[in-house]
Formats: structure tokens, sequence, C-alpha cells
């Protein structure tokens, strides 16, 4: 598949819809070995003087062990016509099965990195910061036992935008 790099200035997309309702795969790892996930919460904007995303994995979930392991992930963006795929990441593990092959997508090797080839766009970042989120830090205490009845704190995970792929024919 033909992609092309755009600037981050020229994106254009509304951050609510794109990870709200359409979602998006967190993909890390390498050409040896990589999983991803589909997620639904995160944010955009910048951070650091940086163009940023941040993005948030539970501890249970076993792309978190590639995107601490590595410096690098890729957040990709794929149409509506991909949405039993993202179901399908969403739920299933990779620890025991080659997901992102059973999802019927194609691992897309760039930057030392992998996104998913069938994505309408992919971002590639960098890890520039990560930490757990922590009950005593809930100023609207209800989000602690509404989202963590399990006590299981997403790692919330800022990156770096290092470079945008968009799909030459989108």
């Amino acid at each position: 598949m033909k992609f092309r790099e755009i600037k981050p200035e020229e994106l254009i997309l509304n951050p609510f819809t794109k990870i709200g309702r359409e979602w998006l795969l967190i993909t890390a790892g390498d050409e040896k070995k990589c999983n991803t996930m589909t997620a639904s919460w995160g944010a955009m904007g910048v951070m650091w003087g940086k163009n940023a995303v941040t993005v948030y994995i539970r501890p249970q979930r076993y792309t978190k062990e590639f995107v601490d392991r590595e410096e690098q992930f890729t957040l990709s963006f794929l149409g509506e016509k991909y949405r039993k795929a993202l179901n399908y990441c969403g739920t299933v593990s990779g620890r025991g099965t080659d997901k992102i092959k059973d999802a019927g997508l194609t691992p897309y090797y760039v930057d030392q990195t992998t996104g998913i080839e069938e994505a309408d766009m992919i971002m590639v970042c960098r890890k520039m910061y990560h930490d757990v989120i922590k009950p005593e830090g809930f100023d609207v205490k209800e989000n602690d036992s509404k989202w963590y009845p399990e006590k299981d704190y997403h790692t919330m995970y800022i990156g770096e935008i290092q470079k945008i792929l968009v799909r030459e024919d989108a």
C-alpha cells in the first residue's frame, strides 16, 4: 500500500470522532514480533512544544508490553469497513495468536516500528512520558468506581508525533 507523508499542520480531523467514535489501533513492535490493540480513549495537541498524542493502556493488555519496551509506537486510523477488525483487536489478546493476521489486517513496517497497512492514516510516535493513573488524582471521585472497579488503572503515554502517513488514495 502506498502512503505519503504530511506535516502535522496539514492534518484536518475531528479528534472526538476519530478517537471516540471511529477508534484507532495502537501498535508497537518490529518485523520479528508486534502486537496491536483497539483504543477509544486518547487526545491530540501540543505538549512540551511538540505535536503530541496521549493514549491509555490497561496493565493486562499484551500490547502494553510492546509499548513499554519500544521507543516508538504507531496509531493507525482505519475506515468504517474495518469495524469488525477493530472489535476483534479490542477483545482478543495477541499472546497466543497472530491477532493482526486473524483480524484480516497486515503489518506495515515503518521507522523501526509497525503500523497497519489497511489504515487511512498512520501516526508514528516517539514516547516522551508515561505514568499510571492514580486513584488519589481523581477530582471526580465517581470515575474511580465507574471506570476502575477492578483497580486496573491505565498507563498514560504521551508520544511525540514524528511522522503522519496518509493513504495515497485517501
